[in-house]
């Protein structure tokens, strides 16, 4: 019989007992919940499914102002109700190496995707030599598992690019967006635009906006002359563009829902933040800008998972899914609150649905983290900041002002460097525990569903 060497022993006893903290610590609502899902993940083991769920510039300060004012101070967010918390860093690096502080989504993204650290920018390329990095999406489609990725963004934009496309740099979207890629271009041999490169990957579900990327006309090669939607439909993709196209949308070929021209518009509105305060609001639940029929992010969830699940019914081999709720960091840019928060308990719907899903298939490895963090803090009602701030009435009735400073006013805010949640449940989720790098979270996946 094999005896565990001291190293496994120490480990093992290390882990155990940062679980064990972990439990302890869970004196809120669902600590029974942390409990049952702790000793659980600590067994590790293989997953046959992995649920990603990434919110774009989701840092602490994001998710305690949409804790604060959707569920109150001492309430919990279902992203709060994972067994498993711990943090990572998400630094990117210079050509040399050397770190560069303040990572933008597509050095963070390429971070997870391949475990490998890039210049900001650039997607699933190495940071010296622009070359390309296996990601993997790529490795679980090799090992025969289902893939899926859905988001707010558009399908080009930088954190769903990373998956299934190697670009020198983030803006080469469409087929005429390569300006700053000129390699990557299919005239030089390259394997084209993100747009292009998705669709050609086959992923078998892409859920997001981006139409006017998808509709732009492909320039060499094979699809020379038809839009990359058009490209999609050679390939086999059922094309959908509403609520009512995705839910009836067929497992067996694979699915491309575009359902903005641009980013999915945000779910809530309100003032933005402004120089000197706003008066005390309530944000307003509703977009006049977002059509009715289209889906939210928990729906787009659930049926990617519906479709992934299926396609695999009888191969034995389950799926690697990514949900990323994208305009948290979008409004934080444009010092928005309310749609901030909207999009965060947007996203944190989408969290349920992935965890609803785990309860009923253990054998899922869902983890939920943030690619960086952003600008707002939550600072007194007394306080005068310089910069952009705005004051909230919460579903408490408690005011609270948030502070916008990362900028001069008038100018987008910036991410920051800070390190940032990341949390799990299922098999390998003990491997969140701790302060970790951000491209621990590639080895984790790898290691779950055993890619090779």
């Amino acid at each position: 019989m094999h005896r565990p060497s001291r190293r496994h022993l120490v480990i093992g006893t290390a882990v155990v007992a940062a679980t064990a903290a972990a439990v302890a610590v869970s004196t809120t609502a669902g600590a029974s919940d942390s409990k049952d899902g702790a000793e659980n993940a600590i067994k590790g083991g293989k997953a046959k499914n992995v649920i990603l769920l990434i919110g774009d510039g989701m840092g602490d300060s994001e998710i305690t102002l949409a804790r604060d004012y959707t569920v109150g101070a001492n309430g919990r967010l279902n992203m709060d109700k994972f067994p498993l918390t711990g943090a990572y860093t998400t630094y990117a690096v210079h050509a040399d190496g050397t770190p560069d502080y303040v990572t933008d989504s597509a050095a963070s993204g390429t971070g997870w995707a391949t475990g490998r650290k890039t210049v900001n920018g650039r997607i699933s390329k190495t940071p010296d030599t622009d070359k390309a990095i296996p990601t993997v999406l790529e490795l679980a489609q090799k090992n025969g598992y289902a893939t899926g990725s859905v988001t707010t963004a558009e399908l080009t934009d930088a954190t769903p690019a990373v998956l299934a496309s190697h670009a020198t740099d983030r803006s080469c979207q469409g087929p005429a967006d390569m300006a700053k890629c000129p390699t990557d271009t299919i005239a030089a041999g390259g394997p084209g635009s993100i747009a292009e490169q998705s669709v050609n990957h086959k992923v078998d579900v892409l859920f997001g906006g981006g139409k006017a990327r998808f509709d732009q006309k492909v320039t060499d090669g094979t699809y020379k002359g038809l839009t990359v939607t058009e490209q999609a439909r050679k390939l086999g993709y059922q094309v959908v563009t509403d609520s009512a196209g995705m839910k009836s949308a067929q497992a067996g070929k694979p699915v491309l829902g575009l359902f903005a021209s641009g980013n999915v518009p945000t779910e809530w509105t309100g003032k933005t933040a402004a120089v000197g305060g706003t008066d005390p609001q309530r944000c307003v639940t509703s977009n006049p800008n977002r059509p009715s029929t289209t889906p939210s992010l928990a729906d787009s969830a659930t049926k990617a998972i519906q479709l992934l699940e299926a396609k695999q019914k009888h191969s034995g081999k389950g799926f690697f899914l990514q949900i990323e709720g994208a305009s948290i960091d979008k409004q934080d840019h444009a010092a928005d609150p309310c749609g901030q928060i909207g999009e965060t308990a947007a996203f944190d719907r989408a969290v349920k649905v992935a965890r609803d899903y785990a309860a009923k298939h253990p054998d899922t490895l869902v983890v939920t983290t943030a690619d960086h963090g952003h600008t707002s803090q939550i600072v007194p009602l007394e306080a005068t900041p310089p910069g952009l701030s705005s004051t909230l009435v919460t579903n408490e009735g408690q005011q609270l002002k948030v502070n916008y400073s990362t900028n001069t006013p008038g100018q987008s805010q910036e991410h920051t460097g800070t390190q940032v949640r990341i949390a799990g449940q299922g098999p390998q989720a003990y491997r969140v525990l701790g302060v970790t790098n951000q491209t621990d979270l590639f080895a984790t996946i790898r290691e779950a569903l055993n890619l090779r």
